[in-house]
């Protein structure tokens, strides 16, 4: 029996972002579309099917995604939860209208008499409407369809979804495996962009960019020396930065400061140790958690209409009550 035959009606990828996850579905698909896979049941690279991925355009083969999301950046390590840029004129979400656009391509005979497949991602990018509509088909799936979801938080999808769905655990590659491959793109600071990615590698590439790395630089340097530590400056110059970039560092900040607190441990900023270890002596750690709860509520308003520029004075604000009162150390 072949593996085609052999195959689910539905897929659910799923593992942390940035480690290669969208790519490994792609390939997935395009193997599978191939009119000539090699032995190792990688795509040809040569025949038709393949000219046609590489193209954009095979006719038995749908991407769904938001329409601020770029598939190419994916590629390449970029996700939307790391920092990409949100243009906010367009959706941030995979609408019922996609979703509904897909009745003709499921139940049409495919072009070229195999399979049709449609990527779904990122799969909790749907919003609840759009993943009911696709429950229907996933329950019935037409003969020859598959679908590929590719979810970097598959908790966030409906349980009908994940039910109907064969699971894949997408593991973090091994520490030295990642470091080896970031040396070879020519990233300088791999072990310090791997530990600010949270170990993927992937996306770890995006941030060894200069521009990243000095705009998160200086944020940094002002959140470990509280008695510098200028909330209205700071957020007029955090005004100029991507919103989604200073809530992701300052999450993991807190993080980190916590886990020094109950663990002695630093995860994302090893580079600022020595800063961390002098703040978390002192920092409360029930009111570290409090913050913690403020800059996820900011977080999850990310893609809503904001002043970025009064959210970061509140949060800037908040962190300098929290810190305020070690001044005297630091002096």
């Amino acid at each position: 029996m072949s593996t085609k035959a052999t195959l689910p009606g539905a897929l659910l990828l799923q593992g942390r972002g940035g480690i290669g996850k969208f790519h490994l579905a792609y390939t997935l698909a395009q193997a599978l579309l191939c009119e000539s896979p090699l032995e190792s049941g990688e795509p040809c690279e040569h025949c038709g099917a393949c000219n046609w991925f590489k193209i954009g355009g095979h006719p038995d083969f749908r991407l769904l995604e938001p329409e601020a999301q770029s598939a190419a950046a994916e590629l390449t390590g970029e996700t939307v939860e790391q920092g990409k840029a949100a243009d906010k004129k367009v959706s941030q979400f995979i609408t019922v209208a996609q979703i509904r656009e897909l009745a003709d391509f499921v139940n049409l005979t495919t072009h070229r008499n195999g399979m049709r497949i449609i990527l779904v991602h990122p799969a909790e990018a749907m919003n609840v409407h759009a993943a009911n509509a696709l429950l229907k088909t996933l329950e019935e799936p037409p003969p020859g369809t598959l679908f590929i979801l590719v979810s970097h938080q598959p908790q966030r999808l409906l349980p009908t979804v994940r039910s109907r769905c064969q699971k894949i655990n997408a593991p973090l590659p091994g520490r030295a495996e990642a470091l080896q491959w970031l040396r070879g793109q020519g990233v300088a600071e791999a072990d310090a962009c791997l530990a600010q990615s949270g170990y993927a590698p992937l996306a770890a590439l995006r941030l060894s960019t200069e521009d990243y790395q000095l705009k998160r630089g200086q944020i940094l340097e002002q959140l470990g020396a509280p008695n510098r530590f200028d909330p209205l400056t700071l957020a007029e110059q955090g005004d100029k930065v991507e919103l989604a970039w200073i809530l992701n560092w300052m999450q993991q900040w807190v993080y980190d400061l916590a886990s020094i607190g109950m663990a002695g441990q630093v995860r994302y900023q090893p580079e600022s140790s020595t800063e961390m270890n002098r703040l978390a002596k002192a920092v409360n750690l029930i009111e570290l958690f409090r913050f913690q709860q403020e800059l996820l509520t900011a977080q999850r308003a990310l893609h809503h209409p904001l002043n970025n520029r009064l959210v970061l004075e509140q949060l800037f604000f908040s962190y300098w009550q929290l810190v305020n009162r070690q001044d005297a150390a630091y002096v």
